[in-house]
Order: structure tokens, then sequence, then C-alpha cells
């Protein structure tokens, strides 16, 4: 079984102003892409494990043999990363951006005391970021949230977290609009969170 590139919830266009069409082209079917590419030539070596998801690899790299690990890591965490992260955002004219209700709000309110306070501290951890990688609101093995960074394509899988909210901060996600400005940038990503699906994630149905 071969992994696909899955399609976006919503046309490349659909982010705009925010993030625009271009850059979100080029991020879905270049380096998403490529990840997928990749993360299958590597699995053709070891074609028992084809039948596993990436979260299951990512969750037991143990099982992964050694001369595929690295790969299955990068790839893998690449595929899992970006499929995670296209869903978590939606059009502002479909209701995307805001502050978050129901048990995902209450949560938030309990960890961080409200939500702009968590929404501070979430952007100073992912403007904080060295390099390439992923700020990460997740929830650890005592049900409890918080956040999280990762480098490059790690996922707070191989850690025991639970993601449910994610943002690359990959030069690729937002150079072609912001160039260096990487705080801008999360600024506006705000405006396209999708509430309902990180509310969908950290309840398991994601």
């Amino acid at each position: 079984m071969k992994f696909d590139l899955p399609a976006l919830p919503y046309p490349y266009d659909a982010l705009e102003p925010f993030i625009d069409a271009r850059t979100m082209e080029i991020h879905h079917t270049k380096h998403h892409a490529t990840y997928v590419v990749k993360l299958n030539e590597a699995l053709e070596k070891h074609p028992e494990l084809q039948p596993k998801s990436p979260e299951e690899l990512l969750k037991s790299p143990d099982l992964v043999p050694e001369d595929i690990r690295t790969a299955v890591r990068n790839h893998g965490g690449g595929h899992f990363n970006h499929s995670h992260f296209w869903k978590a955002m939606k059009p502002r004219a479909l209701g995307g951006g805001g502050e978050p209700k129901e048990k995902i709000a209450e949560a938030i309110r309990k960890s961080f005391g409200d939500f702009a306070k968590f929404k501070d501290e979430f952007s100073k951890a992912a403007a904080g970021i060295f390099g390439s990688g992923w700020a990460w609101l997740v929830l650890d093995g005592r049900g409890e949230i918080l956040i999280v960074t990762t480098p490059n394509q790690d996922s707070p899988l191989m850690k025991n977290q639970k993601p449910i909210l994610g943002l690359d901060v990959w030069e690729h996600a937002y150079y072609l609009k912001y160039q260096n400005r990487r705080p801008e940038y999360i600024e506006n990503w705000w405006n396209v969170v999708n509430w309902e699906q990180v509310e969908n994630n950290s309840q398991g149905s994601g």
C-alpha cells in the first residue's frame, strides 16, 4: 500500500490574504508531495511496514529498521505533519480564526488563563524556533494540553503526545509573502485556524 498526497480541503487561494495561493500551491504540490514520494521509496525496502499508518511508524520508531529509520522520521513526519496542518486551517469567510469554543476553549482557559495568554505563548514559541520546525498544541499522556516545539519534521507522536494544532514555521511555509518576517506570518495565521477541527482532534475524531 502506497501513501498518496491528500487533496487540500479548499482551493489554493482560499486562505488569502493571510497565506498566499502560490505559497500554498508550492507547499502542497512540491514540499508535501516530496515527503510522500520519499516515504514510499523508503518503505519499498520493507514491504512488511507498508500497511502501517504514518502515526504507527512515528509512535514506534524501534519497529522501523535502522536503514530507513531516519527517512521514515523525516518523510513520514513530513507527511503526517502537513496532512494535519492543512486540515487545521480554513478560510476566514467560512469561519476560520477567532477564538475556540466548546471543550478546547475550556482546556485552554484552564491551562493558560485565557485565550490571549495562550495565543501569545504559542506565538512566541513558534517565532523562537531556531531554523526549521513546528509549534504545537498537544495533549500529553495525562490529558493535559501543552505547547511544544519540534525541529525539522519531527512529530509530537514520537514523544507520545497527541497533536491537536500545529503551525509550520519552515521558511517554505511563508517566505514568498513574508520573507524573513516570521512573526508577521504567525500573527496572520491565527485568522485561518480551524477551531472546529482542533476540537475534533482533541476529542480523537480528527
